[in-house]
């Protein structure tokens, strides 16, 4: 059995000589204090931070894959115990691996429940073939080779505290075979390297899934400050007219009933303290950058972004419907997806002759579309964390927004902003 190999690896890895047992003591207890001292802290700090390590979000539950797995596996368990004629318990290994194989399809979201079981009754079924002196083979098949990939989940997907009781199950499965089927030092050498390569690929691919989040969410931050300073610049613009008309009105108040100058005194201090509450709201959210003098984008601006740049492709910008009509934030939104599609179609897309924009402006809405006629340097969509924060900029105005290759060849970027924003 596969598995029972390499869990008999991993055990007597884990049962040290006497011998080297008793040089290892000798020269721990020579190492003075203040030397194990700072190591012994580092480790047990290290342990408790994979141990509260949280589980990964998003994991998927199953895919065709995993059930086209478990269909081969199944048979293949069938014509094992038949074909086979070495096997000490042959249909309380077939009954293991019928249980154990369905685990394969909640490795992901269940990954400790998986290891018990996977693991678990491996442990189960060698108990009476250890109390028989572990006489022929170990129980088991073959096919029970995919716990690796039980083990490879739980590392993956799991939190810390899973992954350490997880790992205790597998050590105690594989323990027990050790005992008594060793076959070798380098047998349990090239099992040890396998089974914990697989262990580590988990980790590996799990710190890779997290700083990739990490990523994501510092995009989406600036994208939400970036957002957040446009529709402040917007807002002021109109609070700041709310003011003016506000002191043109005291100004003309001698001629007007007094009931019109309290009006226009609370609409003053009013616009005046919300000002100053947005102007310290951004000064947080912009980190002591200086703020942007310049006026705010426009739909009409889009035509600008067409200026060839070295190298690359021409831009062709078409303007359809009455921008005139668009509110500020929303206008400025559909600047910048154009701006971030342009960037995104000159530094991706190789070979391109074109790259087209068209913004349509409704009664109801504004429609951006990019697209492109050149050929994809890498996978946009998953490495290019400027998508993200397009979607997060039109979702947060009550849009959409879709990227991905066109039919044939191309890309493509579509949002859908709605005039009146969220509130509609």
């Amino acid at each position: 059995m596969v598995a029972a190999h390499k869990a008999r690896h991993i055990g007597a890895l884990a049962r040290p000589a006497p011998a080297k047992g008793r040089v290892a003591i000798s020269a721990f207890r020579s190492i003075p204090p203040r030397a194990t001292g700072p190591t012994l802290v580092g480790v047990i700090s290290l342990f408790r931070s994979f141990w509260n390590e949280p589980a990964i979000a998003g994991a998927p539950r199953r895919v065709w894959r995993d059930w086209a797995l478990v269909a081969v596996l199944v048979p293949l368990s069938f014509v094992e115990v038949f074909v086979r004629d070495d096997i000490t318990y042959p249909w309380v290994s077939l009954v293991t691996a019928l249980i154990s194989i369905p685990t394969l399809l909640w490795r992901r979201t269940h990954p400790l429940h998986a290891t018990v079981v996977a693991f678990g009754t491996s442990f189960v079924i060698a108990i009476p073939w250890a109390i028989d002196g572990g006489s022929g083979l170990a129980p088991g098949l073959y096919s029970m080779g995919f716990v690796v990939i039980v083990a490879y989940a739980l590392f993956r997907w799991g939190s810390g505290r899973q992954a350490v009781i997880g790992l205790a199950v597998m050590l105690a499965s594989a323990t027990i075979t050790v005992v008594f089927d060793y076959t070798g030092l380098s047998e349990t050498i090239t099992g040890f390297l396998f089974f914990f390569s697989v262990i580590a690929l988990g980790v590996a691919m799990r710190y890779r899934t997290r700083a990739r989040i990490s990523k994501l969410d510092a995009i989406r931050a600036l994208e939400r400050e970036a957002l957040a300073r446009d529709l402040h610049d917007t807002v002021a613009h109109h609070v700041s007219a709310i003011a003016i008309r506000a002191q043109a009105g005291l100004a003309l108040a001698p001629s007007n009933p007094s009931a019109a100058v309290d009006a226009l005194r609370v609409i003053d201090a009013e616009a005046s303290r919300t000002l100053a509450e947005m102007r310290t709201i951004v000064s947080e959210l912009r980190q002591g950058e200086q703020a942007a003098r310049a006026p705010l984008p426009q739909i009409s601006d889009v035509p600008a972004l067409a200026a060839a740049t070295p190298g690359g492709p021409p831009v062709h910008v078409e303007l359809l419907g009455d921008p005139a009509q668009v509110p500020a934030p929303v206008a400025t939104a559909a600047y910048r997806l154009v701006q971030e599609s342009i960037t995104n179609a000159r530094r991706h897309a190789r070979r391109a002759s074109q790259i087209n924009v068209v913004v349509r402006t409704t009664d109801h809405d504004v429609t951006v579309e990019v697209t492109d006629d050149g050929v994809a340097a890498g996978a946009r969509s998953d490495t290019g964390f400027g998508i993200a924060g397009m979607i997060e900029r039109a979702e947060r105005l009550g849009g959409t927004c879709t990227a991905g290759p066109r039919d044939g060849r191309g890309w493509s970027v579509t949002a859908v902003l709605p005039l009146r924003g969220v509130s509609a």
